[in-house]
């Protein structure tokens, strides 16, 4: 038998063996990242994508809706069994932290930042993914309503961006950005006059932290998802009606489902959309 069968063989335990699945690729081995709106929805499905891949977690929660915030230790609580019980190289256990706070309040940036450098070191990833969208006729909107949308969606991204640069900046080795934005940031939205804005602002400062944070070598991006269903349009969407016209508008014929999200986000956080080979000797970012 030749080294190469031998080698293909091992690799290849028979039927019944009781030889451990085989590990995912591990893009994000060692790095640390921060989610922000991470409990629920999208934000919780990168988080778990993130630590399949071997990356540390840190993720901001904070539910605005009084009904139903008494729910959060329960989904802090089964999101840290789901990270831990994903399997990992030997030696290589996945840290979480998770801190409460309104995203759109300035202190709340820098604090989360701080907690994610106390608990890892570094941080390599940001996610900007808190949101909220209340559906409301535009006619008769209250300022209160447009007021708070502004503040959490597109205020309290610019902060915790704002922060998470200066941290990746300082420490001097690039570092990834995603803004999660909405297809809806170009198409628009009857009842979302005031959400639609904010994802289009989403979609402009990353265009323009791509610009501002390049010489740093921090990768600046959005994902623009169609129709996810998570939390934030589960009630707007049991109507059958709007379901079936919403799923009809799709090439696959369903909606999004958070997870959907998640690959990309992983993509773009990795070396695999780099722009750049990180060792190799022409490279600008070399030496970082």
């Amino acid at each position: 038998m030749s080294s190469e069968s031998a080698s293909t063989q091992t690799a290849s335990p028979a039927a019944g063996s009781s030889s451990p699945p085989a590990l995912p690729p591990q893009l994000l081995l060692h790095k640390t990242a921060i989610i922000t709106g991470a409990s629920t929805g999208i934000g919780r499905a990168i988080a778990l994508e993130y630590a399949r891949h071997g990356c540390h977690i840190c993720i901001n929660y904070y539910d605005p809706y009084p009904a139903t915030s008494s729910q959060q230790p329960s989904l802090i609580s089964t999101l840290r069994s789901e990270i831990s019980s994903l399997p990992q190289p030997p030696g290589h256990i996945v840290k979480f932290v998770a801190i409460e706070g309104d995203i759109s309040l300035p202190q709340t940036a820098t604090t989360l930042v701080s907690e994610a450098v106390k608990a890892f070191g570094h941080v390599d990833i940001f996610v900007s993914n808190a949101g909220i969208c209340q559906f409301h006729e535009f006619l008769s909107l209250p300022p209160e309503l447009l007021t708070s949308t502004i503040n959490t969606n597109l205020t309290g991204a610019f902060l915790a961006t704002q922060a998470a640069a200066n941290q990746m900046a300082r420490q001097g080795n690039g570092g990834s950005i995603i803004g999660i934005s909405s297809i809806s940031a170009l198409v628009g939205g009857g009842g979302q006059a005031h959400y639609t804005p904010t994802k289009a602002g989403v979609l402009s400062l990353m265009q323009s932290c791509a610009v501002a944070l390049g010489k740093y070598g921090i990768r600046c991006n959005a994902i623009l998802p169609g129709t996810v269903r998570t939390r934030l349009n589960d009630a707007d969407l049991e109507d059958e009606g709007k379901r079936a016209y919403m799923e009809g508008r799709v090439p696959l014929g369903r909606l999004g489902v958070p997870r959907d999200v998640a690959g990309p986000a992983v993509f773009l956080a990795s070396e695999l959309s780099g722009f750049y080979f990180p060792h190799h000797p022409n490279s600008n970012c070399a030496s970082k």
